[in-house]
């Protein structure tokens, strides 16, 4: 499965490190994390990664395959 998590606000270098498992880019007053989650576990441990950070999830989608 792959997932896109879109943040509010442009994630800092520091910020992006702690997610290597995804890729990243920006779009206007968002970051856009996306890669490989290969179950509900990891995609768990994302969010709550996030929210440790204290980073607002604006939007999350499974992307087709």
């Amino acid at each position: 499965m792959r997932y896109e998590i879109r943040v509010d606000g442009q994630m800092s270098d520091t910020l992006i490190a702690a997610f290597p498992e995804l890729e990243s880019f920006l779009v206007q007053h968002q970051t856009v994390l996306f890669g490989p989650v290969v179950d509900e576990a990891q995609l768990y441990g994302l969010l709550s990664r996030l929210q440790a950070l204290g980073l607002r999830v604006a939007e999350m989608r499974r992307l087709p395959e």
